[in-house]
């Protein structure tokens, strides 16, 4: 089944807790994943930033909101156990426990900020229709904006002179460690007016080991031959290594090629030529900067 969202996770996590005794964090990850019965590609699912995986974080966050209900109670850091009114909300809700149940307790009105009690007979709140914690809103919302910048950034190399790509290069190569110097880099790439750039970079600051490197920008897919021209310059410079840079996209035929010869060549399309501009900061910006931050729990566990 699909991974559950944290508000269905509640009430089978409580229950988890029903014998009373002490439970670790860990183990009721791994309980849970077996109750909802997670293959092992969803229990290994990461958030988009890659921080924590998914199913931990819906998880940790069902927690957080029971315990602020009352209905757990941590005695230790990284140890549950139910409480009587814990006890109760099983009885009072053997099908499902979620935000519009939660909200009925004073403590988590006070957490929440809100004030009212919501009676049984009241219409769900949009707490109700809640499916994601506040941390994958907050990464999906990068995701999204990211996107869009990444899209902005592959708009603009193709709006500029075809001897622009070789600048976006020159700059990523040097940004990610090839190429030794700006000018070491800008001078061995420099200009072969194929719509694009031709040339061997240093892989390492010394040069101990070259790359030869070809950039197109390009309107259609590139296909096997393209790739096939590509390898046999590689073969002419006796060259092991080469990254073949396009603004377009590669044909399945010419990716099963480069995958099948000995020579070692990276495929990069426009949409991982545009990611890796905006994870280098090649023609990106910083906007805005925010910093989320957690209770350190071995700050009070220190007392």
């Amino acid at each position: 089944m699909a991974i559950p969202d944290f508000q269905s996770i509640m009430r089978p996590l409580l229950a988890a807790h029903e014998d009373g005794k002490e439970h670790v964090n860990r183990d009721l990850v791994a309980l849970l994943a077996d109750r909802f019965g997670l293959t092992d590609e969803e229990r290994r699912e990461m958030l988009p930033s890659g921080g924590a995986r998914l199913f931990d974080n819906r998880v940790g966050w069902a927690k957080l909101h029971v315990t602020q209900a009352g209905l757990l109670s941590s005695p230790r850091r990284a140890i549950s156990v139910i409480t009587d009114r814990g006890r109760k909300a099983l009885h009072d809700h053997p099908d499902r426990i979620d935000l519009r149940v939660l909200n009925q307790f004073e403590d988590y009105r006070k957490f929440r900020g809100r004030h009212r009690q919501v009676e049984e007979d009241e219409e769900p709140s949009d707490d109700a229709g809640e499916t994601s914690t506040p941390e994958e809103r907050l990464e999906n919302a990068y995701v999204e904006v990211r996107r869009q910048v990444e899209q902005q950034l592959l708009r603009q190399v193709m709006e500029n002179p075809p001897d622009f790509l070789e600048r976006v290069v020159v700059d990523l190569c040097v940004r990610m460690g090839y190429g030794g110097s700006r000018k070491d880099a800008g001078e061995a790439l420099g200009g072969s007016g194929d719509e694009g750039v031709d040339g061997i970079i240093k892989q390492d600051p010394l040069g101990l080991e070259t790359i030869y490197l070809q950039a197109k920008r390009w309107e259609g897919t590139i296909g096997r031959p393209e790739i096939q021209k590509f390898a046999g310059a590689l073969q002419g410079q006796r060259a092991r290594k080469g990254i073949f840079i396009t603004t377009s996209t590669f044909s399945a035929d010419a990716l099963d090629y480069a995958s099948r010869i000995d020579t070692r060549i990276v495929l990069i399309d426009g949409a991982e030529l545009a990611r890796l501009m905006y994870h280098y900061g090649i023609g990106v910006a910083a906007a805005s900067s925010y910093e989320v931050k957690r209770v350190d729990s071995d700050y009070f566990g220190s007392v």
